[in-house]
């Protein structure tokens, strides 16, 4: 799957948070080059190595318009950041995840793992990134957005698949969302970072990341089994 850049509609829904007005009134293309050239540049280097004016002589800008745009290489980031939230939103918004038991929705999180990752991986480069000591200031505030919305949604599904008896009445719904969500993020690092391909073949073979079928129904089974499946 060629990777691509988000849509101009999805970087219109970014809101004035972290950067300035300026960059809002400039053309979506506009905007759509200046990110796609900072995801590049902060996924391969890194937010401390990234260089702000190696982003604007790329993008095709003066570093006195990237600072009219953005007080500094933190807001850039953090803008980046806000940006992968909306990307994943939009995708979700595309996946159902209203119909069927626990296990039906957690395949079709598995799957849009894959997609998103393959179209999007600077974004998952950046978000190990933000998982490192070096940005830890940044750590609390970035990762309660997303993280604290993923876990209530699991805890809810795993306590109605326990209480309908789909799955055994001993689960923890707290430990097991956490080796839930740990699998869905080991997923799509495994497709955007050369270290952790490497890692998925070892642990699941060579094939494991061109046969995403197999990958599936393997997970699939796993998790029926971990969580004590009551078959119908």
């Amino acid at each position: 799957m060629k990777p691509a850049f988000p849509a101009s509609d999805i970087i219109e829904k970014l809101e004035e948070t972290h950067f300035k007005t300026a960059f809002g009134k400039i053309p979506v293309e506009k905007r759509e080059r200046i990110l796609r050239t900072a995801a590049k540049e902060f996924a391969k280097r890194g937010f401390s190595s990234a260089n702000i004016n190696v982003i604007a002589k790329t993008a095709g800008i003066s570093i006195g318009s990237m600072y009219n745009y953005f007080a500094s290489k933190e807001t850039l980031f953090l803008t980046l950041n806000d940006l992968s939230y909306h990307l994943i939103e939009a995708i979700l918004d595309a996946t159902d995840l209203e119909e069927g038991t626990l296990f039906d929705k957690f395949e079709r999180l598995l799957r849009a793992v894959q997609v998103y990752a393959r179209l999007y991986p600077e974004f998952n480069q950046i978000y190990q990134e933000l998982t490192s000591e070096g940005l830890s200031h940044l750590s609390c505030q970035l990762s309660g957005k997303l993280e604290t919305v993923t876990a209530h949604y699991y805890r809810s599904l795993l306590r109605e698949a326990r209480d309908t008896g789909l799955i055994a009445s001993d689960v923890d719904e707290f430990t097991a969302a956490f080796c839930m969500d740990n699998i869905l993020v080991m997923l799509q690092y495994a497709y955007s970072s050369e270290y952790y391909s490497q890692r998925m073949k070892i642990f699941a073979g060579e094939d494991a990341l061109e046969n995403d079928e197999k990958m599936i129904q393997g997970i699939m089974t796993f998790i029926r089994r971990a969580l004590g499946h009551q078959e119908a």
